[in-house]
């Protein structure tokens, strides 16, 4: 794996879907990390592969609308053109299915394409939560390629405060702020507090980043098979939390 970004998961990242209103500022400054995260860690690859939330594990192909109304969101609200894009599988992904992607999918794939990967070395991988082992060889082999970079959707959790989009969890606070702590720690300990993460508690507290991030893991775990470091620290562009769900924009490379 060449590199690997971090992007939330959430239909707002794209302009036109939330609308207008006071907090606007904050959703532009997420989206421009999200976008130049996703930027810099596809620099250079020679495949991109998309690993977003999903119902369940399966490689996307065929022709591959990239509109929001999974979301709920119809196409003429959103501010840019909706394309559709042709996807083929990436070596070492679960079996191809054909259908609509889903919001963080589309998420992935409309900032990859934004930055300018073509449509034939882009893939979408979509990874529902089981059993970390099975996620982690995933990550293996789609990461094998040195010259490969991820883009790996997901957000914490959705429940800080009262304007969350699920009630408000006091757990939320210290799940989210442990893993920016390990990330700020470096490569070892951020890749360490992604894979202890309880997937039990995730999932009650509503983190949709936990088999993405376990899939990053496995990826990780090939590349220090054969580097004698860890590599360098993570890089947090931005991390807020956002009408009571957190977001964060990493970008995390495998080497110097």
């Amino acid at each position: 794996m060449l590199a690997a970004a971090l992007v939330p998961d959430t239909v707002l990242l794209l302009p036109g879907a939330a609308g207008r209103g006071p907090d606007e500022a904050a959703l532009r400054a997420l989206r421009a990390a999200a976008g130049a995260v996703v930027a810099d860690a596809v620099a250079g690859a020679e495949r991109v592969v998309v690993v977003a939330p999903g119902a369940r594990d399966r490689a996307l192909t065929g022709d591959v609308p990239l509109g929001a109304g999974a979301a709920g969101v119809p196409d003429h609200l959103l501010r840019e053109p909706v394309p559709t894009v042709r996807l083929r599988p990436a070596p070492g992904a679960p079996d191809a299915a054909v259908g609509g992607a889903e919001t963080g999918t589309v998420v992935g794939l409309r900032l990859a394409l934004a930055a300018g990967t073509r449509a034939e070395r882009l893939h979408a991988v979509e990874v529902a939560p089981g059993p970390a082992g099975a996620l982690r060889a995933l990550g293996a082999a789609l990461g094998a390629d040195p010259s490969t970079a991820l883009v790996v959707v997901g957000s914490g959790s959705a429940r800080h405060g009262d304007d969350a989009p699920l009630p408000g969890d006091p757990r939320a606070d210290d799940l989210d702020d442990a893993l920016l702590r390990a990330l700020a720690d470096g490569a070892g300990p951020a890749r360490r507090a992604l894979a202890a993460l309880d997937p039990a508690t995730a999932a009650a507290l509503a983190v949709t980043g936990w088999a993405p991030w376990q899939v990053l893991v496995g990826a990780l775990d090939a590349r220090a098979a054969t580097a004698r470091d860890e590599g360098p620290a993570p890089e947090v562009r931005l991390a807020t939390v956002w009408r009571g769900a957190a977001h964060a924009a990493v970008l995390w490379r495998a080497a110097s």
